[in-house]
């Protein structure tokens, strides 16, 4: 079991990656102390293949708990559900001292840490990712968040989990669709900060794609650092730090949002976006084109989409303004200037960013 720090003061946490590690997560809650009742946030499906071990994990620590069920669905992370979740939460914590545990993916752990952060004005929480986006990205650096129909992520809060334990042996339960989908933002590290990732990502895309436990557990380690680096250095996204991880999101969020965010999966979404920020970035002179196409390359080989289908221009632009790293008229865009160098860049001119989303149609 490897450990990497989120160094944020008093609010400094642990990220544990390994490989069948969920069994001595027992250790780590008696160490922690959060509580001696867990209010399990989980779905159905990640229910039936995961709990088992975090079960045994709880009762070997003498813990109570409590499954709360949400759809596996982006339906999930909305004003009805968060409701339903909190009322069920406070009747379970009648005199307890309960912790909240977000078993799951992105969804999952978006719902849970927005809930953990406002019940009571804010109780423990940990998070244990079951997929591969979520173990490399949403699961670190305290984000929460909800979906409108206005936007995706309009409402949230910044929340630090007080651990995070990514065992990529819950990887083994995804579909190839789900870990194409957590590739999306492990690739994005490579593109922003570490070409050695990248090229780490060209050498061993089949076996990554065939489950190899050990190439799985170098991605989500390698991946976590670099998060981890970057939350530690700009908790809240205040000095531009942290948002060089948007690479690919601005775009890729307005394209969710335009097909109701039941098309494409958050990952399909931003490897779409990654490659209109490529286009972008090509037709600014940042990059040349042999890198465009060499990024475009692996992308494809790890079966992400590469042009967008079934989804409207109009629409893409409309749900692009609604984007919340706008400042007033302004936008942003995070943009490369080299493999692993990503830069942000301002008052991008729309007719650059209209033709970038125009060159992903088909033909």
């Amino acid at each position: 079991m490897r450990i990497i720090k989120v160094k944020l003061g008093r609010r400094s946490y642990a990220i544990a990656v390994g490989n069948k590690i969920i069994r001595s997560l027992n250790k780590e809650l008696k160490r922690l102390n959060l509580g001696n009742s867990a209010f399990i946030i989980t779905n159905p499906l990640v229910r039936n293949k995961c709990a088992g071990e975090l079960i045994k994990a709880l009762k070997k620590a003498g813990l109570s708990f409590k499954i709360r069920l949400v759809p596996d669905t982006e339906k999930s992370k909305s004003l009805a559900i968060l409701s339903s979740v909190i009322r069920e939460l406070a009747k379970f914590d009648l005199k307890k001292r309960t912790f909240i545990i977000a078993l799951g993916g992105g969804v999952v752990g978006d719902l849970s840490g927005l809930v953990a952060s406002i019940y009571k004005r804010g109780i423990p929480y940990i998070q244990i990712p079951t997929t591969l986006l979520a173990q490399v990205d949403s699961a670190i650096g305290g984000k929460t968040a909800l979906d409108l129909r206005e936007g995706k992520n309009l409402i949230g809060a910044f929340y630090q989990p007080r651990l995070v334990f990514s065992d990529v042996a819950l990887l083994k339960s995804l579909e190839a669709r789900q870990l194409r989908t957590g590739l999306a933002e492990a690739i994005k590290y490579g593109i922003i900060k570490d070409k050695r990732l990248f090229a780490y990502f060209e050498k061993n895309c089949k076996d990554i794609l065939r489950f190899k436990t050990e190439k799985l557990a170098y991605i989500v380690n390698a991946s976590s650092k670099i998060k981890a680096g970057i939350v530690g250095c700009d908790e809240r996204e205040e000095k531009g730090l942290r948002t060089v991880l948007n690479f690919g999101h601005t775009l890729g969020h307005a394209i969710e949002c335009a097909c109701g965010f039941n098309k494409y999966t958050h990952g399909e979404a931003v490897a779409l976006g990654m490659l209109i920020a490529l286009e972008i970035s090509k037709r600014m002179g940042l990059i040349k084109g042999s890198l465009q196409r060499r990024i475009e390359g692996l992308i494809k080989r790890t079966g992400l989409p590469n042009k967008i289908e079934g989804v409207a221009l109009k629409n893409i632009i409309k749900a692009y303004y609604r984007d919340k790293k706008f400042i007033g008229r302004k936008n942003r865009l995070v943009l490369i200037t080299g493999l692993g160098k990503a830069k942000v860049v301002e008052n991008v001119p729309f007719g650059v960013i209209e033709e970038a989303v125009k060159s992903l149609y088909p033909a």
